[in-house]
């Protein structure tokens, strides 16, 4: 008899976690509506429903992607094993773009890649600059001087990164571009000759590797854990299905592939568009699960709001432009598991803030609602004619699945239970800044992000906490004043519930004091 491989065994156990996640919150909502006995109940266990509802998609869709990476390993080294040694030596375009960074830190990395192993003949170096700083804006052209690299200037950000590497792309003609972030330092001086073999394929727009930042605090080697989960588990699954994602730098795109789409997409998060016109323009991207070069961790809280917030806004970006294209499916160039990964993708981080602050506020209504079990003592939940009402666990068992699922994975591929705690709260703290990004995006407003950074005194980051985390800390009284409402009425679990929601949102005041 042979024995299930153990990396196929754990997949599968973490599987039937996600469906139990999702079992354990349908079944509570059925319960809702059949306790239900008033319109006001009945809307709140429809709605809870629903919430469950879309909760079980995303856990499946998520399940799905996950146990389909773990083959992701034997599909490369197929390809690899069909790779013949490269003959010539095309031409590159190295490519860092920047915008108002540290002169020093450029420096540093441009002079880096200028190891990598290659025909030096077919190389040529470009940096694209679209810093406001008249003294940055100098020190780059002079740090591009002395790198030998093409400087590119723009006076106003007109399409963002996409504007700036579309203008380099209409004075530049080299046959594959490889791009890094400024902060990005190049540790492995093989990539090049790594990668480019993998163009063999003619249907190869790109080639992506992970990409990972430098060793720094416990938070910034928390917040990595977000692109190594995605870059572990999400991207191989997608690339199977022929949705690979180019994740904007440590990568090499093709020069053909990209005249043909039209250069990249005019949007805040062009990479993400680019990822999508290359699958309906019939191109499929690669992924090589391989660290070429580290980032600067993240430094701040602040920064990681900015980011996720420009993120989501992006990716709604990316689900309306989605929604309106969608028709080209029609023409046999996206597929219906294409479609489901374009969804998820733009709904991911949507899903992740809407929907964890949606069933917060009807969890609030669940507890102060007349449903048979709102007003229950631990003591009456517990006793036998009460047995029929301890569905109620089934949400509390929802909840507790919801947490322990990140932490398994944490400690599964990164060892770190702590890790996987702050993971979860990370998501609560962000949801109102990924919230307030996709509305940005709905309403069409010009991307932007408060100025300033948190002052050094502990009064003045007090009060900058206050600021930055105002939507939250209101959410949160209003869950306290619920919480306190129902231990009144001896609601102790409900109490309890709320009051736990209540310190994960209030989180963000902490991380904005704490790590900005």
């Amino acid at each position: 008899m042979r024995l299930i491989p153990r990396g196929v065994l754990s997949r599968l156990l973490l599987v039937l976690l996600f469906f139990g996640l999702t079992s354990v919150s349908l079944v509570f909502s059925v319960y809702l509506i059949v306790t239900a006995d008033n319109l006001f109940v009945y809307i709140v266990a429809i709605s809870f429903t629903a919430l469950s509802l879309i909760s079980g998609v995303f856990n499946i869709i998520s399940s799905y992607s996950y146990f389909r990476s773990y083959f992701y390993d034997e599909y490369l080294e197929k390809i690899k094993k069909g790779l013949k040694p490269m003959g010539s030596y095309p031409t590159v375009a190295v490519v860092i773009s920047t915008y108002n960074e540290n002169p020093e830190m450029v420096a540093k990395n441009l002079a880096r890649l200028q190891y990598l192993k290659y025909d030096k003949s077919k190389l040529r170096f470009y940096v694209l600059d679209d810093s406001t700083d008249p003294k940055i804006v100098g020190a780059m052209e002079e740090i591009s001087r002395r790198n030998s690299a093409v400087f590119m200037h723009r006076n106003e950000r007109k399409d963002f990164k996409a504007g700036a590497l579309n203008s380099m792309l209409k004075k530049s003609s080299e046959e594959y571009l490889a791009f890094f972030d400024a902060d990005e330092y190049l540790t492995n001086e093989n990539f090049l000759t790594d990668l480019l073999p993998y163009f063999q394929d003619s249907k190869v727009s790109f080639v992506q590797t992970e990409k990972r930042v430098a060793k720094g605090t416990f938070f910034s080697d928390t917040v990595d854990l977000f692109d190594a989960l995605f870059f572990k588990l999400i991207q191989p699954s997608r690339v199977l299905n022929g949705t690979g994602i180019f994740a904007g730098s440590c990568a090499i795109i093709r020069r053909s592939a990209l005249d043909e789409i039209g250069g990249f997409p005019p949007y805040i998060t062009e990479d993400t568009f680019f990822s999508f016109e290359s699958d309906v323009h019939n191109f499929k991207g690669l992924h090589v699960p391989q660290v070429y070069a580290l980032g600067k961790p993240m430094g701040s809280f602040t920064e990681l709001a900015h980011q996720q917030w420009r993120y989501n806004y992006g990716d709604t970006q990316f689900l309306i432009y989605f929604l309106k294209h969608r028709k080209l499916s029609k023409k046999g160039t996206l597929s219906a598991l294409s479609k489901i990964d374009y969804t998820a993708h733009g709904f991911g981080l949507n899903y992740l803030s809407s929907i964890l602050i949606l069933f917060t506020v009807v969890s609030m209504l669940i507890v102060i609602s007349a449903a048979p079990f709102a007003f229950a003592s631990i003591k009456q939940v517990f006793t036998p004619p009460y047995t029929v009402l301890n569905l109620e666990l089934l949400g509390i068992s929802a909840f507790l699945l919801s947490i322990f699922i990140p932490v398994a994975l944490t400690k599964a591929y990164f060892g770190s239970y702590s890790k996987g705690v702050m993971m979860f709260v990370l998501n609560f703290a962000l949801s109102f800044v990924r919230l307030k990004g996709a509305l940005a995006a709905i309403l069409s407003t010009t991307p932007r992000w408060p100025k300033g950074a948190a002052p050094a005194q502990k009064v003045n980051r007090f009060f900058f906490a206050l600021r930055r985390a105002g939507f939250e800390l209101v959410f949160s009284g209003l869950l306290f004043i619920s919480s306190f409402v129902a231990f009144l009425v001896y609601n102790i679990s409900g109490a309890l519930w709320l009051l736990w929601y209540g310190i994960l949102y209030s989180s963000a005041f902490f991380f904005f004091a704490r790590y900005s």
